[in-house]
């Protein structure tokens, strides 16, 4: 079955705490994939004017009691979680589902604080255009058709792997979770390293805007590896291959994005104690 076709069947309550940046894509992604917005539950203490906007469609936001949910996905501030959590918990009953996309906090710990059934989740920012790639992770108890359920939910901000050892969540926060400032970094320096060539910077940043955005749209469409692009790219002894001698040497991008995403690695790990 589809993500839409799950959604559209939706006949329990989806309730969404946090409608941020991130919360709010997937909300939006739900409406838009056919969700009865009656199902949806908003608890968000500042909310946009965009989502506030969605109580006239009748997305139920702040509702003054809290009732256990089908489902309850949860994306606010890791940070804030615990001081959220007991407020939360009101959402949760014995059969409820919990969803969460907050880094760092485990299975162990939303069990912990709210109760339920869990997922983990890991989207990245392109969810807000629908282009996020999420990876889940289910505690045990979690049924067929709760996967199911949540795989719907996730599906709506773009494409979803799951995996079946939480420990890998750290890594996979360190590699798409973060990921996309380091594309953003790439765009900022080679604007940077193209005016230091000479170019006006305004047109240095366009190049590198457009080109990373370019290629990138280029690596969604093509079927074939990063490796053989970037090989139909690079003329031998030409100027891609001057630049690749430098940016695949000793000192150049490989050990330097190993060690970047073994960083990220380790801070989420220590996020999750």
């Amino acid at each position: 079955m589809t993500a839409s076709h799950h959604l559209r069947d939706i006949t329990g309550t989806i309730a969404l705490a946090g409608a941020g940046k991130m919360g709010g894509a997937m909300l939006t992604g739900w409406l838009a994939q056919g969700l009865d917005p009656g199902r949806v539950v908003v608890i968000e203490p500042s909310p946009s004017a965009d989502i506030s906007a969605l109580a006239a469609k009748g997305v139920r936001l702040n509702p003054a009691t809290a009732h256990a949910a089908d489902t309850l996905v949860v994306a606010v501030k890791p940070q804030m979680f615990r001081e959220a959590g007991a407020e939360l918990k009101s959402w949760v009953g014995d059969t409820t589902l919990v969803v969460s996309i907050m880094a760092g906090i485990t299975i162990a710990s939303l069990r912990e604080v709210l109760g339920g059934a869990a997922v983990r989740a890991m989207p990245n920012t392109p969810a807000a255009i629908r282009r996020g790639i999420t990876v889940a992770v289910a505690a045990a108890d979690v049924s067929v058709a709760q996967r199911g359920l949540a795989d719907a939910l996730l599906r709506a901000t773009g494409s979803v792997e799951w995996v079946d050892d939480e420990a890998l969540m750290d890594a996979v926060t360190a590699v798409s979770g973060s990921g996309p400032a380091y594309i953003f970094l790439l765009a900022e320096e080679l604007a940077r390293a193209g005016i230091a060539a000479g170019l006006p910077e305004a047109l240095a940043t366009k190049l590198a805007r457009e080109t990373v955005a370019g290629s990138g749209e280029l690596l969604h469409r093509s079927e074939l590896a990063p490796a053989i692009l970037r090989q139909n790219v690079t003329s031998p002894g030409g100027t891609t291959a001057a630049a690749l001698d430098v940016l695949m040497g000793e000192d150049g991008l490989q050990g330097l994005m190993i060690r970047a995403v073994a960083a990220a690695t380790a801070r989420s790990k220590q996020l999750a104690k």
